[in-house]
């Protein structure tokens, strides 16, 4: 079964909660952790990390804190997750050195390897915007998972 890590599902869970506090405040790890009762040090990792490559603006002081580098529509649910686990590879035989030993005598490399090409534009598709929207209204989900099986 194909999941996210906790990590880039707790990195998604940030910046939706971002999208959803106006892209001009400023959140700290605290407030963000505390909304969504999760461990405040890996969420901190995770901001900075998302701060690194240019998907959050890191404020330092007193007021400090973590808001969007970019608008929600303009941030993917794929680069989230490079950014915070790295280059995605759905089957084994994509791997971030190339191939796998069995690439030769493998019957099944094309077909894997379109599965993967359309998990990747798939989550290239669904945008923090997609989230804040989703978890709009009754009934409807604000998870990655939830706009997945919707598309699919």
């Amino acid at each position: 079964m194909l999941r996210l890590t906790k990590k880039a599902d707790y990195g998604l869970m940030a910046l939706k909660y971002l999208a959803e506090h106006g892209e001009d405040m400023s959140l700290s790890a605290k407030d963000i952790a505390e909304a969504y009762h999760i461990p405040q040090q890996l969420l901190a990792k995770i901001l900075q990390r998302l701060a690194r490559v240019g998907i959050l603006r890191s404020h330092a002081g007193m007021n400090g804190g973590y808001s969007l580098e970019k608008k929600p529509h303009e941030i993917t649910a794929f680069e989230v997750i490079r950014a915070i686990d790295g280059p995605l590879f759905i089957t084994s035989c994509r791997t971030s050195t190339g191939s796998c030993d069995l690439t030769d005598s493998c019957t099944i490399k094309e077909p894997l390897a379109r599965v993967n090409d359309s998990i990747s534009d798939l989550l290239k598709n669904i945008r923090i915007s997609d989230l804040v929207e989703a978890g709009q209204g009754p009934g409807k989900g604000n998870s990655v998972p939830d706009l997945i099986s919707i598309r699919i």
